[in-house]
């Protein structure tokens, strides 16, 4: 069964105009490596667009990612060892090739803005560098049934292998929104009437509690880098800013297990 799509524009997901162009880094992840890439091709769950590999890879290493591409009717192209290198945005752990996989949820968030049913709960990740965290926020939004998860292309981990692993592989099907960076991400959803919720160093004791808080129709929820936490280009547009009770003797939590303990808590709201 060939797994193959469109290369350059993809018509717009889930808004009015089906001629609007979406740019090919808010429909595909890019895998690279190798096994990653023959994981991907290899695996019935996943529609993978292209493979590309790197001229300067040959013998049976080439030979294997070719074959298994031809079994899944995947194309494979050709490009420079320097073009893979640029796509793949690694030069250290490419190896020489790279899969473009669908990713069926992800799009812009202009796009999730826009449609007929914008999201109604999401999070908007802020300077989060560490993959493991992007990965594990990834996976604890889709369990949990959130709207989106803007992942900005600048200020955050790219959606690498590294986020897929520990996504546990959930990052394909994330219902991840892409832009370019926070600030612009919460100057569009105050734009288009979101609240915005920060967890982070800023809330005192007295903010209001992620448990306790009255949330509006649409909301947006900011977490912060590991370090830093909310930048201050977001933090001055941020509505209020809210707080994990913590009874025990720990100053905070980690930004993934903070998600987790938001995202679970808008579950038991809804339920």
């Amino acid at each position: 069964m060939g797994r193959s799509l469109h290369n350059a524009r993809l018509p717009g997901v889930g808004d009015d105009s089906a001629a609007s162009p979406v740019s090919p880094k808010d429909r595909f992840l890019t895998v690279y490596g190798r096994k990653p890439v023959l994981e991907a091709l290899a695996d019935t769950g996943l529609e993978v667009d292209k493979v590309i590999l790197a001229d300067t890879v040959r013998g049976p290493g080439a030979a294997e990612i070719q074959r298994a591409a031809k079994a899944a009717g995947v194309p494979v192209q050709r490009a420079s060892a320097h073009r893979v290198k640029v796509l793949a945005g690694n030069g250290k752990q490419d190896q020489g090739v790279l899969a473009d996989v669908v990713a069926p949820r992800m799009r812009s968030l202009a796009t999730a803005l826009s449609g007929k049913r914008p999201p109604a709960r999401v999070l908007l990740l802020d300077g989060i560098t560490t993959p493991a965290n992007v990965g594990m926020i990834l996976r604890t939004a889709t369990a949990a049934g959130l709207d989106g998860v803007i992942v900005p292309r600048r200020g955050v981990a790219a959606l690498d292998p590294m986020v897929v692993k520990a996504s546990a592989g959930v990052a394909f099907r994330a219902p991840v929104l892409r832009c370019g960076s926070a600030r612009e991400a919460a100057e569009m959803l105050t734009e288009a009437g979101y609240s915005l919720y920060a967890l982070g160093a800023s809330a005192s004791a007295e903010s209001l509690t992620v448990f306790d808080v009255e949330l509006p129709q649409r909301t947006a929820f900011v977490l912060g880098g590991e370090t830093a936490g909310v930048g201050a280009e977001v933090g001055e547009l941020v509505t209020e800013w809210l707080s994990i009770p913590m009874p025990g003797d720990v100053e905070s939590l980690n930004v993934s297990a903070a998600a987790a303990v938001l995202s679970f808590e808008l579950v038991r709201r809804a339920r």
